[in-house]
C-alpha cells in the first residue's frame, strides 16, 4: 500500500469515532509542538486528518513551524503562566479530538546543588501547565478525546543527575492518572507517555551540562545513556510520534490512566 492510501486508511481509521460522529474537523492541541519532538507529533497527527494548534511561547519558533506547514495555526501562550488558559481557549476553532503536553526541561542541576526554585518551575511547567491545558480546552472535548502527557522514564526510574524532570514528571504521572478518574464519566481518557531519552539536539544540550562537570567529551555522555537501553538505542522523535498516534485509536479507551513506555528498555523498575 502507498503512503497515500495509507494515511486514508489512518484517517478513517483514527477519525471516526463514536456515534457515526464525523471527526475529520477535529483539532489536536499540542504544547511543545515547535521542538524536535512536537514537530514530529504535530506531522503524524496531521496525516491522521486532525487540524493542529501549536502552542509556544515564543512567536519565532512558531513561525518557523507554521513555514513549514501551512495547516498548523500558531497559538502564542505561555504555559507556566495561568495567562494561557484563556489564549488557548480563543485560538480552539472546533472539537478537540486530542491534547498533547510535551514542553521541555533546562537542565537544572543535580539532586544536591539543583536551585529549589528551579525544582518549583519545573513542576509548574509540567503538571500546572498540564492543568491549564487541559482546563482550556475542557469546553471544546467530546467522548473519546485524548489527555496525553509527555513525561519521561526518569519519573518512574529516579536519577539524582535529572532532579528536576524526574519530580516533575512524576507530580505529571499522578495528575495524569487524576484526569483519567474525573474525565472518565464523560467519556475522555488521559495517557501518560514515558519515554526515554531521545534523539534531539535538547538531548546533547543535556549532555553537555554532564560533559563539561564530569570533564568528558559530550559523545561520550551519549554513548553512556545508548547504553543504558536493552537494544543499546536512544528513543527516536519518530517513535514517540507513533505512541501518541496511536492513542487515537478507539481500542485505547482501555489505556485511560495508564503508562506508555517508550524507553528502548532502560526501565528496570517493577511494575
Amino acid at each position: 500500500m502507498d503512503r497515500g492510501k495509507t494515511l486514508q486508511a489512518t484517517k478513517k481509521r483514527y477519525t471516526h469515532v463514536g456515534a457515526g460522529r464525523d471527526m475529520t474537523t477535529d483539532m489536536a492541541v499540542i504544547v511543545g509542538a515547535t521542538g524536535a519532538l512536537g514537530r514530529a507529533i504535530a506531522a503524524r497527527l496531521a496525516d491522521a486528518g486532525l487540524r493542529i494548534l501549536a502552542v509556544s511561547r515564543t512567536a519565532q519558533t512558531l513561525e518557523d513551524l507554521t513555514s513549514r506547514n501551512p495547516a498548523i495555526t500558531p497559538c502564542v501562550a505561555d504555559i507556566a503562566s495561568d495567562d494561557s488558559i484563556a489564549r488557548i481557549a480563543a485560538a480552539v476553532s472546533g472539537p478537540v479530538r486530542m491534547v498533547v503536553h510535551g514542553p521541555g526541561l533546562a537542565a537544572a542541576g543535580e539532586v544536591l546543588t539543583i536551585p529549589t526554585q528551579a525544582l518549583a518551575d519545573s513542576v509548574n511547567i509540567k503538571a500546572g501547565g498540564m492543568l491549564r491545558l487541559v482546563r482550556a480546552v475542557d469546553a471544546h472535548l467530546q467522548p473519546h478525546s485524548r489527555l496525553v502527557a509527555i513525561g519521561g522514564h526518569y519519573g518512574l526510574e529516579p536519577s539524582a543527575d535529572t532532579t528536576a524532570a524526574g519530580v516533575a514528571n512524576a507530580a505529571l504521572l499522578n495528575l495524569t492518572r487524576q484526569l483519567s478518574q474525573a474525565y472518565g464519566p464523560r467519556g475522555i481518557t488521559a495517557h501518560y507517555i514515558a519515554p526515554g531519552p531521545a534523539e534531539t539536539e535538547r538531548l546533547r544540550r543535556v549532555a553537555a551540562v554532564r560533559a563539561a562537570r564530569d570533564g568528558v567529551d559530550i559523545e561520550d555522555i551519549v554513548d553512556g545513556m545508548r547504553r543504558e537501553s536493552s537494544i543499546g538505542r536512544l528513543t527516536t522523535p519518530e517513535q514517540l510520534a507513533w505512541a501518541v498516534a496511536l492513542l487515537l485509536a478507539p481500542e485505547a479507551d482501555a489505556m485511560t490512566g495508564s503508562t506508555l513506555m517508550i524507553e528502548c528498555g532502560r526501565r528496570r523498575g517493577l511494575p
